[in-house]
């Protein structure tokens, strides 16, 4: 199989089972870096912070950088349109149906199913993402990176006050990137 049309159909099916958005896709690209070599764990966690600073969905900005890697600008827009078609089908076939849809006692029924589902593949994202920017990884021995527990209780501790809660999200991207800097991971 070509590697335009093993992206194209990995990033489909991703699009396709993903409910739930970003941290939801997370598994399947995790998934990926063990499957193919279109991207690193690495790239896929530098790809969480920057998708979690700038505009736009993670597993689209993730399936854009992996075809461009891959096979340049064509590749980019290969792998993001098999991410989006499924949405788009999705997304006609309820418009066309919505009032029943909306109504049916069966999709209320899947959709009760699904939250929980959703949540526990977020959870299991979050476990993922948190081993691999917190530990360090050598023959199965997971060391942790000291400056960076530090740097996450402090940060969780800042949070629980309340003052502190209220302030805009743009003041923590500001103080998350000069932690970055300054600390240098």
């Amino acid at each position: 199989m070509s590697t335009m049309l093993q992206l194209f159909l990995e990033f489909m099916k991703i699009g396709l089972i993903a409910v739930g958005g970003g941290p939801a896709t997370l598994p399947y690209l995790m998934e990926l870096t063990e499957k193919y070599d279109w991207y690193t764990m690495t790239d896929l966690t530098n790809m969480i912070a920057v998708s979690e600073s700038t505009p736009g969905p993670l597993g689209l900005n993730m399936a854009t950088y992996a075809g461009f890697k891959t096979l340049g600008t064509f590749g980019g827009v290969v792998s993001t349109t098999g991410l989006v078609i499924p949405s788009i089908i999705i997304i006609c076939l309820i418009a066309r149906f919505l009032e029943d849809f909306n109504e049916n006692k069966y999709v209320r029924g899947a959709f009760s199913g699904i939250r929980p589902a959703v949540c526990a593949i977020i959870a299991v994202s979050v476990f993922g993402v948190c081993r691999v920017s917190m530990f360090t990884e050598l023959n199965g021995v997971y060391t942790p990176i000291v400056k960076t527990l530090i740097l996450c209780v402090i940060v969780f501790g800042l949070l629980q006050v309340k003052k502190l809660q209220k302030l805009h999200p743009a003041f923590w991207l500001l103080a998350a990137a000069i932690a970055g800097i300054v600390f240098r991971f």
